[in-house]
């Protein structure tokens, strides 16, 4: 019984998930909002040597002509079990967490591997 109660409610969650994802072109429409936000991953960088070590993955086009961006940041990134600039890229994935504005640009900055799934 448990079980069917616990698939039931995965079942509702990823529905919900879906419902209010938004494609990465519609992004920048919902700046200090929490969002899902799917699309292809057409690259990504590890910056290893800047401040912070961002990873950088563009999402819906390759850079600069992406209009998304999700980013870790190096303190973040023993988080996940792969190395996501190069992993991630041609995959479609969601990610969830608030959108920001960077220099005139959406992005989720991600600090935990549970903010991404591959689809």
């Amino acid at each position: 019984m448990r079980r069917i109660l616990a698939m039931v409610i995965l079942c509702v969650l990823m529905s919900s998930l879906h419902a209010q994802a938004v494609g990465p072109e519609e992004a920048s429409k919902y700046i200090g909002q929490k969002k899902t936000v799917c699309g292809k991953v057409f690259g990504g960088r590890f910056l290893e040597n800047a401040k912070d070590g961002p990873t950088l993955l563009n999402v819906g086009a390759a850079y600069p002509n992406n209009p998304f961006t999700f980013v870790i940041f190096a303190n973040d990134r023993k988080k996940f079990s792969f190395k996501p600039e190069e992993f991630l890229i041609d995959k479609n994935v969601c990610v969830t967490g608030d959108i920001k504005d960077y220099r005139g640009k959406p992005e989720i900055i991600l600090s935990d591997s549970t903010q991404i799934m591959i689809k």
